[in-house]
């Protein structure tokens, strides 16, 4: 398997990669199970690869309506193949419809994998996967809202979050780099939200054996520097409780604006440090005043920080850790996603874009 491609601070690291040459719009890919897959207009471009618009081929040209997405990049680029083994092993619809109906879930925020394949064109070899089209991400919106959000959204982003990281953990997966630009709103349904970017995803427990503790110092501060955890600051292989430990920094970022690492970011080792010197008490502390202080994530910080690093999180207790929060502020999980800045001015309308963050 090709080596994993490191991120730091806000995006990854520039690597030597062939750039995807652009599809016309009509142009027809056979996937593995000989499915014909047609494509529409291009709605993203990474340094690498290209997301069109998709239909499952007919005479009918691709409209702006469709449901699909089809990410290619030339075969001899690595994200993609990455997160093509975690989509086929943990992804297809069947899985997921399973998994709901068994915990009563109406949704759950892993896009459905509808398969992948090869094409050739010009002489050259492309890889390629077709996933659920998804809308805009929640990084546009938290910048739309002041870089802060209101308390009852980041408690109900934590909950959903919560299912989506129980899944993918329960699938011998870990997701290595959640945030807010790799979580992106249902294309049809604004209160439905995707961790989306796979190309990190590890397989921390093959056979349903997790890997033990080794740092590695080639491995050192793989992740977005910001909200990467201290295993993965110190070289470790990314594990549960890593995803849950960037959980709450993403938490701590949406309701405060900033963490106190922020100013340093081309700074690995002071970002390490920084996370390492402050207590969770000191922490909080930092990113509140005593009255805004929510008492709920410092709480959900704790039960990360006591677990061991193979160890199955709890995640029902981490749930009505969030709940608790939730009550305190006289709000429910009612289902509805209000981005409000947190003066209560509703974020403008957000055009559907294009899902750059998943390449």
């Amino acid at each position: 398997m090709p080596p994993k491609a490191k991120a730091a601070g806000r995006g990854r690291a520039p690597a030597k990669r062939k750039l995807a040459e652009e599809f016309p719009p009509g142009e027809v890919l056979k996937d593995t199970m000989k499915k014909e897959w047609k494509l529409g207009a291009p709605i993203g471009q990474g340094g690498f690869g290209v997301i069109y618009l998709a239909e499952e081929n007919s005479a009918k040209p691709v409209g702006a309506d469709a449901r699909y997405v089809i990410k290619v990049e030339p075969i001899d680029n690595g994200p993609l193949f990455c997160e093509l083994a975690f989509y086929m092993r943990a992804a297809k619809p069947d899985l997921i419809q399973s998994w709901m109906k068994s915990k009563k879930l109406k949704n759950l925020g892993v896009p459905r994998y509808w398969g992948s394949g090869r094409h050739e064109r010009g002489g050259q070899s492309y890889r390629f996967m077709v996933i659920d089209r998804l809308g805009t991400d929640l990084q546009k919106k938290f910048e739309e809202c002041g870089r802060r959000f209101p308390r009852k959204l980041v408690l109900q982003l934590g909950l959903r979050l919560l299912d989506t990281l129980e899944y993918i953990h329960e699938h011998e997966y870990v997701h290595a780099d959640v945030k807010a630009s790799n979580l992106m709103l249902s294309h049809s349904d604004p209160n439905q939200v995707y961790l989306v970017d796979y190309g990190l995803a590890y397989r921390y427990a093959p056979e349903g054996r997790p890997k033990e503790y080794k740092e590695d110092p080639k491995k050192c501060h793989d992740g977005t520097i910001e909200f990467t955890s201290i295993d993965c600051h110190k070289g470790a292989s990314v594990s549960r409780r890593s995803d849950l430990e960037i959980l709450s920094y993403c938490m701590v970022q949406w309701l405060c604006g900033r963490l106190p690492w922020e100013d340093k970011l081309q700074d690995p080792l002071y970002v390490r440090d920084s996370k390492i010197r402050y207590e969770k008490h000191k922490f909080m502390a930092k990113c509140f005043s005593s009255q805004d202080k929510p008492d709920e994530i410092q709480r959900f910080m704790e039960e990360v920080k006591s677990l061991g690093y193979t160890a199955k999180p709890p995640y029902d207790k981490l749930r009505s850790i969030l709940q608790a929060g939730l009550k305190t502020i006289g709000a429910k999980e009612d289902g509805k996603l209000e981005f409000t800045s947190v003066n209560g001015a509703a974020s403008p309308p957000t055009k559907v874009s294009a899902p750059t963050s998943t390449m």
